[in-house]
């Protein structure tokens, strides 16, 4: 998951209140229950010792999404009186998950707004096809293309004009897979998808396929259930969904690989808080891999003003010349040092089952930018 825009949270020193909104229940009694929300989320940083503007601001940006028809929740990041940043979220989030602490908690952004494939479905059919896009949060048209309308249909009969049709027929079929998947292309340059879905029959799909720039290839999916199926909706985001563990699995064999020493027994990869940090001070942390909840995830470690200034104990700043230090999450002070230095983060969650504890079993690892 990229997390540029996690950078205003790390533009000053101080604490932070995160906050985890559920808005998926909808009925009669949603604007109620969300102004008591709104009530004990105040009270909850209170408790922990949040001062009261932040506890006002928070409360008000609760209170502002009582009648929001947001699908899953929104994380709000709150510091001196500010709300200053929301995220939508692709999932609801658990009750009570609210912070007050030296770094904002962001860790949880990784499941419940992490990989969310941008995704362009194309409903082919002989005479062209319409493009749908589609996310967690969003559905949208995003255009057509048009064909040759004659001929489409094929003849059963065997005379010499009937064959001749026939073959009318299968060039008007290649033309037309030209088209879609010409426009296809485009659209998915425009758009940036992720993922290409086609929906229709096997025939038009695969043509599609076929004509489409090799470079597309590995994002190409097709559904077996095509428009007006009840199923289809499902099936979407099954395949969505296994988009993203295939690449989660992806950077996790390059992590296996990675651990292997060289030559002069060097690795590529390390695990740990211990050698994270290292890493995260000298800026080689090239991608941060995250079991949320494991053991290391939640194991105190120091920090100082600065993303690249932590250490495992206190002491340690204070041998590096930091004089202010203060006790944070290990998982949010590296993910705090990975997105300073555009480094990505993934969550292992989708690849539990595959993996279990095998990777990063301490809950953290990450790949070096050298070795």
């Amino acid at each position: 998951m990229e997390l540029a825009f996690l950078n205003p949270l790390y533009e000053q020193p101080g604490s932070w209140a995160s906050a985890y909104v559920d808005l998926s229940r909808q009925d009669e009694d949603t604007a109620h229950r969300r102004h008591l929300t709104a009530e004990a989320v105040a009270r909850r940083l209170r408790e922990q010792g949040a001062d009261e503007p932040t506890c006002r601001a928070v409360y008000e940006a609760v209170e502002d999404l009582r009648h929001s028809s947001e699908r899953y929740g929104r994380a709000l990041f709150a510091r001196d009186g500010e709300v200053v940043l929301e995220v939508p979220l692709t999932q609801g989030p658990p009750d009570g998950l609210v912070h007050w602490g030296t770094l904002p908690r962001v860790t949880p952004l990784l499941d419940l707004a992490g990989e969310d494939p941008l995704s362009l479905v194309a409903y082919v059919d002989r005479t062209g096809a319409d493009f749908e896009l589609r996310s967690a949060l969003r559905q949208e048209e995003a255009g057509e293309v048009a064909g040759r309308q004659w001929p489409v249909h094929r003849s059963k009969a065997a005379d010499w004009s009937e064959r001749h049709f026939q073959l009318k027929v299968e060039n008007t079929w290649e033309h037309n897979a030209r088209e879609v998947a010409g426009a296809l292309a485009d659209c998915q340059a425009e758009t940036g998808a992720d993922l290409l879905i086609l929906c229709g029959e096997e025939r038009e799909c695969r043509a599609v396929r076929e004509q489409l720039p090799r470079q597309l290839a590995d994002r190409v999916a097709q559904a077996s259930h095509g428009r007006g199926s009840r199923l289809l909706d499902r099936e979407v985001e099954e395949i969505r969904a296994a988009h993203v563990r295939d690449r989660v699995l992806a950077e996790v064999d390059r992590f296996r690989a990675a651990r292997t020493p060289d030559e002069e027994r060097r690795a590529a990869a390390v695990e740990g808080v211990p050698r994270l940090i290292e890493a995260a001070r000298e800026h080689r942390l090239a991608e941060l891999l995250i079991r949320p909840e494991a053991p290391d995830t939640h194991r105190e470690v120091w920090i100082g003003e600065d993303p690249d200034q932590l250490a495992a104990r206190r002491t340690e700043l204070r041998d590096l010349g930091e004089q202010d230090s203060w006790p944070a999450r290990a998982d949010d002070a590296l993910v705090r040092a990975a997105v300073v230095t555009d480094a990505p983060v993934l969550s292992l969650t989708p690849v539990l089952e595959e993996t279990g504890d095998e990777i990063a079993t301490g809950g953290l690892g990450g790949l070096l930018r050298w070795r």
